[in-house]
This record gives C-alpha cells, structure tokens and sequence, in this order.
C-alpha cells in the first residue's frame, strides 16, 4: 500500500489513486519494492537535508531576493565586454522580429515568397554602407572575430598573397579565430608594435615589416584599449603601396563621430553589430559585419549573402533577391569562397 500521500502539482501520475492503479499493474504492493535490491546499508533513513519545497510564489520571491544582491548594467556603466554591450532597444524592435515572416535566420531560397525578409535584409545592408562609407555589403557574419578570418582569406585570394599584420593588442579570441582561419589557408598571422606612449599603432614597425607577400593590414579604431587611431590615412598609405589591402574593424556606433573607413581608403570593413540593438544573450548569437569596396575583384571573392534590388519580369514593380549566388557553397560547394550558410540575418 502507499505510505504517503502527497500530490505534486506538475506530476500528474503523483495522484494517489493513479499511483495505486501503476502499482497493482506491475504487480507490487509498495513503492519500496522497486528498491528491494539495493543493500539496506546503502539506503538512506532519514530526509534529505534539504529545506522543504517552496511553492512558485515562494520561489519567485526567493529569487528575487537573492538576485536583488546583483550588480547590473543598470546600476552601472559596464566596461567589461570587449566589445558586446548593453544598449537601448526600442520595444518594436521584439515585437517586429517574432512576426513569422522574420522569425528564422536561415536563408531564404524562394525570393518570391520572402519579399519581406529580403527587403529588410537589404535595408539593413544599405544602412551599413552608408555607416561605412562602402559601397557592397553582405547580410551578416556570424560576428566580428568570424568576419576577421572571413576578410583575412578572401585578401589572400584576391592578392595571391599569404602574409596579414595585425595589431599586437587584439582582443584575443578575435586573434584565435583569425588563426584558425587562417593556418588552414597556409597564411601566416603576424602583429605590429604600438606606441607606448600615445597607444597609436607603430608606422615604423609596420614599414620595417610589411613585404610584397603581404595580402593586407588589419587595423580597429578605436582599438581594443579604446584608443583612436589618427594615424589611418598613414597606414593605409603605407598598405596599398605594397599592393596589400587595408582591412579596418569599427565599432559601428563610433562612426556617428568618426571618420568612416571608406573615408581613408578601407578596402574592406568589418565589425561587431551587436552594438546596434542586440541583447546581450549570454555572449551569443552576435551579428558579424562586413563591407568592401565596389570593385568587381573583391565582390567576386566576398563570403557570405548578398541581397540585390532587380524588377519584376513584366518591369512593373521592384523586387528583391539573393545575387552572385555563385559564390556560395550551395551551388560551388568545396570551391565557395566561404562555407557561411545559415548566419545572422535575424540579427540584421
């Protein structure tokens, strides 16, 4: 027979009366039967110590309190992050994003039925651009530190090159990502020296270095110490002399105030979209950007999605579409200049 008859509220079969029909079902008369062969020595005589169950009121309150010990970003400005921080977003911003004609980050294969999406997708593109001060932009990244290895081969492609110079103060799981990038490709990952002084990157380090195997520099303003590099128009002097190409990665929120990169001669931009109006998420997912210029050799070699605005065959009306679609892996496979499939167009 049953000892104790205690009726939990999320577990149906804790009834006493259905409890007693799966007993007699399996034939047994007790619960304890079911541990008849475990050693007595082995069982346990007394409660648990543990204080007795709380109802959900009493949870909610219970938590509360223990996280009313937190310090949050609301109580405080919050340095940490390197990069992923807290921002505003407007509440239309969650509303819009759980409608189901935007609630997926896969791609949208049939144009014809996602009109929505890709019109939103081409929106978000445009506005990059004109952030940037490019003119060609993909619809995502998986977030900054992919978009680095992503740039680092595609400029190793174009130049037939195999040499990146980077700073020497990097965010290091940028850093790690890049070289898992690139080690695969054969590149090598190599830094340049700062000045101690002013925080500036070091133009003589990087003309003592820099060498006709250089495929590009990579540079961030502001940095990852939060210095703003003045030296840009300098820098990228110095790259495109050797014929490398200049890679610049920005926080996109700074270039309300600073100057774009398209401004000093960036061949491609790159950067981290969470800033822009993304949660936080536990570090994920993020919202990887990147641009370059409009010339038909990087376009060719550029990873990721790109939307286009075309018309309708009868010319009437406008429509949007995946374009160079031959550059991706669903119709190059091994040969795609990125293996980017499913990625961050929600965020976009």
């Amino acid at each position: 027979m049953l000892t104790r008859a205690k009726t939990h509220p999320y577990i149906p079969n804790s009834v006493r009366e259905i409890k007693e029909k799966m007993i007699n079902e399996i034939g047994i008369k007790s619960i304890e039967e079911l541990y008849s062969d475990v050693s007595e020595k082995f069982k346990l005589k007394r409660k648990l110590d543990l204080p007795e169950a709380l109802s959900e009121l009493e949870l909610v309150r219970h938590v509360d309190k223990l996280l009313s010990r937190n310090k949050t970003c609301l109580d405080m400005p919050i340095f940490l992050g390197a990069g992923c921080w807290p921002h505003y977003i407007p509440a239309a911003v969650d509303y819009v994003i759980q409608r189901s004609e935007l609630l997926t980050s896969y791609t949208p294969y049939q144009p014809e039925i996602s009109q929505g999406m890709l019109q939103a997708l081409f929106e978000y593109q445009s506005m990059i651009c004109e952030l940037a001060e490019m003119e060609v932009a993909n619809c995502s990244m998986y977030d900054w530190a992919s978009a680095l290895g992503e740039a680092a081969r595609m400029a190793a492609r174009v130049t037939r090159r195999n040499e990146i110079f980077i700073p020497r103060i990097i965010h290091p799981e940028r850093k790690a990502t890049l070289e898992t990038y690139a080690t695969p490709a054969g590149m090598k990952v190599k830094t340049i020296d700062y000045e101690k002084e002013t925080g500036q990157l070091s133009l003589e380090d990087l003309e003592k270095k820099i060498s006709e195997e250089t495929a590009a520099v990579y540079i961030e303003n502001p940095s990852y110490l939060g210095f703003i590099e003045n030296q840009v128009d300098e820098i990228a002097e110095i790259t495109h002399r050797k014929n490398a190409l200049f890679i610049v990665g920005v926080d996109p929120t700074s270039l309300g105030v600073l100057r774009p990169p398209g401004d000093y001669d960036a061949d491609i931009v790159i950067g981290e979209g969470q800033p822009l109006g993304n949660p936080m998420n536990y570090g994920g997912p993020l919202l990887g950007i990147f641009a370059c210029r409009d010339n038909v050799r990087l376009i060719r070699q550029m990873p990721g999605r790109i939307i286009g605005m075309t018309r309708t065959v009868d010319g009437k009306q406008r429509g949007f579409c995946m374009v160079l679609q031959t550059r991706e892996q669903h119709i190059r496979r091994e040969k795609a200049t990125s293996n980017i499939c499913s990625n961050e167009a929600l965020c976009a």
